[in-house]
């Protein structure tokens, strides 16, 4: 099992208090994920603030960094982390110019970064990015058309595509990665994006979901990826869950509740997830409760719980609870793995 952080690049207002963290902060958190053993460290996109921290945050405004800037910041100051975004929204993204940017912190960083894509959970900010010209467009036809770029850019030497929304001719793209196949992950946890991430994904990661869903959903993931020939097990599982640790459930239920989180997922209750699951489909409780939900995550065919989401209200609350995760969560998880077939 592989255990990532997300650092805050894009949580402000949405997680974690506005004016949470100075650039050195994500730097430094980074370098101590490294140090505690980590397996990689992942950034959020995020370009204008959501109607709803308007509301919540009158006459503030959140600092969002762009996530693939600050991980090639983060590259120089780390040896062996992997990097990664969780994810960048593709439908507001130039396909050519983000495979650029990926495949240069791919060679930059020796082979440590994963390009996560998704459709962006909020509407409003692709219509603030895009303006009236876009206001008719479907991001989940956006999305298609990107990763079907993405594909003959990271894997031909010469290629060219024209859809209803992206087009470019005879384009040469080198360097391409140090990979054999670049790694791409797929983020969405709806079934047509398990159907991308069977198509183009070397990874999965969706978002939390309630676990017999999640077990669902793989299930299908993989019996797709026979379909198109691919090995299931080169496809990485990857989802993402919030932690909070508390020497008890009902403390870290208290915490996880508190923190601007609840008021986030209550922002997104559109997207069908079951709130009342919240905690129990989370690692939230005891360090003895997290490894009993980690095990059984294990079990449904998960291999990495990724660019995992620490709500609080200070660095410091994150940087005990990161380290409390590592010392007392890690070792004893490692050595669970999930089926193969």
């Amino acid at each position: 099992m592989k255990f990532s952080v997300c650092l805050t690049t894009g949580f402000e207002g949405v997680m974690v208090p506005i004016g949470f963290a100075q650039p050195a902060d994500l730097v430094r958190q980074a370098q101590a994920c490294e140090a505690h053993g980590y397996d990689s460290v992942w950034g959020n996109d995020h370009i204008t603030t959501q109607d709803y921290v308007r509301k919540l945050h009158p006459g503030a405004v959140p600092n969002f960094y762009e996530p693939i800037i600050t991980l090639a910041t983060i590259a120089g100051a780390t040896t062996r982390i992997g990097l990664g975004t969780a994810l960048t929204v593709l439908p507001m993204r130039d396909p050519v110019y983000l495979a650029k940017e990926a495949l240069t912190l791919d060679r930059m960083s020796g082979g440590r970064f994963v390009l996560g894509v998704g459709l962006g959970a909020y509407r409003e900010e692709f219509l603030a990015w895009g303006g009236s010209k876009l206001r008719g467009a479907h991001r989940g036809d956006m999305m298609d058309e990107g990763l079907a770029a993405l594909h003959l850019l990271f894997t031909e030497a010469r290629c060219s595509f024209e859809g209803k929304y992206y087009a470019f001719r005879d384009i040469e793209m080198a360097p391409k990665s140090v990979h054999s196949t670049f790694p791409l992950f797929v983020g969405g946890h709806n079934l047509q994006a398990v159907e991308r991430a069977a198509r183009y994904g070397s990874g999965w990661l969706p978002g939390w979901r309630p676990l017999p869903e999640l077990a669902e959903r793989i299930g299908a993931l993989k019996a797709r990826l026979v379909e198109l020939g691919r090995d299931p097990a080169t496809v990485e599982i990857a989802p993402q869950f919030s932690v909070t640790i508390g020497r008890t459930l009902e403390q870290a239920e208290a915490r996880h509740m508190a923190s601007g989180l609840a008021a986030h997922r209550r922002s997104l209750a559109y997207t069908g997830r079951d709130l009342s699951q919240q905690i129990t489909a989370n690692l939230v409780g005891s360090p003895e409760i997290i490894l009993e939900k980690i095990s059984r995550l294990a079990e449904i065919g998960v291999d990495h719980c990724c660019a995992l989401m620490f709500p609080v209200d200070s660095v410091a609350e994150m940087d005990e609870q990161v380290e409390w995760f590592a010392t007392e969560i890690m070792p004893y998880a490692r050595g669970y793995s999930s089926p193969r077939a």
